[in-house]
């Protein structure tokens, strides 16, 4: 089954929360936002990532709550490194104004909060796979909407299909018949060899079947993309470019108004599927 690239996920436990989103793209690029005494934990989430996403751009967000509760530490050794700057600067600069004290408090890196130990490094990951299984999850629900929307859409393109071709005949017919008034009106003789091969290089001219079998082919891969396993989403893109060229040869060899018609209606539901499958992994 397909899965959308377009999802959120958020879970929270005890301290700690992740947030993960995610929207289409063309390859998996993902970004991340940690607080600073956890960048470490980078390239084993982004490896974590690549298990369970194969395209996206995702952006992954982890949140300490305790940061805004717990009372601020005073870093010593931050002060006394800033404390030591100061005096140097006073030796170059005998008249260089000193910080107030509360100028020194909002010093960066002066005042912090309790940060989490190494052990607590396993509990980031698990939380952070649990939000991965979630988004996956919401992943799968958007991808069996879209599905079922793509499926709508190929009904409607099957049913047109299936008009051109029951049309088709009646259209040919018309045109020999219009082909022969011309000729009567024109009262003049002409050879009958002519005659049949101008009638033969319209029905070849307006043939269709070509197109309407290749529509059909094209209409059962897309059903086959869709309940395949793993990534299809670029596959889906190719055979909507497909759908798109034999929609506009029908065009280009319409001989009437309602040929033009139907290949215009398959033109605008080949790109309402366009639009939804780049949402498509």
């Amino acid at each position: 089954m397909i899965t959308s690239m377009t999802a959120f996920a958020q879970v929270e436990r005890e301290q700690l929360s992740w947030q993960i989103r995610s929207v289409n793209h063309r390859f998996l690029d993902v970004s991340f936002r940690l607080p600073d005494h956890y960048k470490q934990l980078e390239p084993s989430l982004r490896t974590l990532v690549k298990k369970y996403l194969t395209r996206g751009k995702v952006e992954a967000v982890l949140r300490i709550a305790s940061e805004r509760e717990q009372a601020k530490i005073l870093n010593e050794k931050q002060l006394h490194e800033l404390h030591h700057n100061l005096n140097t600067i006073g030796d170059v600069i005998p008249n260089a104004q000193y910080p107030s004290t509360l100028d020194l408090l909002k010093w960066p890196g002066i005042l912090g909060t309790e940060m989490y130990t190494e052990e607590q490094d396993d509990h980031i990951s698990d939380l952070f796979k649990e939000s991965l299984v979630s988004l996956v999850e919401m992943r799968n629900r958007e991808g069996a909407e879209t599905a079922r929307l793509i499926e709508d859409k190929l009904t409607q393109l099957t049913e047109i299909i299936a008009l051109v071709r029951a049309e088709l005949p009646a259209l040919l017919a018309h045109q020999k018949t219009r082909l022969l008034e011309r000729v009567a009106e024109l009262q003049t003789n002409l050879d009958q060899d002519r005659i049949h091969q101008e009638l033969v290089f319209l029905a070849n001219k307006a043939d269709v079947a070509e197109e309407l079998e290749r529509l059909a082919s094209h209409i059962l891969e897309v059903r086959r993309a869709l309940q395949a396993d793993g990534a299809s989403g670029r596959r889906l893109d190719f055979l909507m470019q497909e759908l798109n060229r034999e929609a506009n040869t029908l065009s280009s060899k319409s001989i009437a108004v309602s040929s033009t018609l139907n290949a215009v209606d398959m033109k605008v539901i080949i790109e309402q599927m366009r639009e939804q499958i780049q949402n498509i992994e």
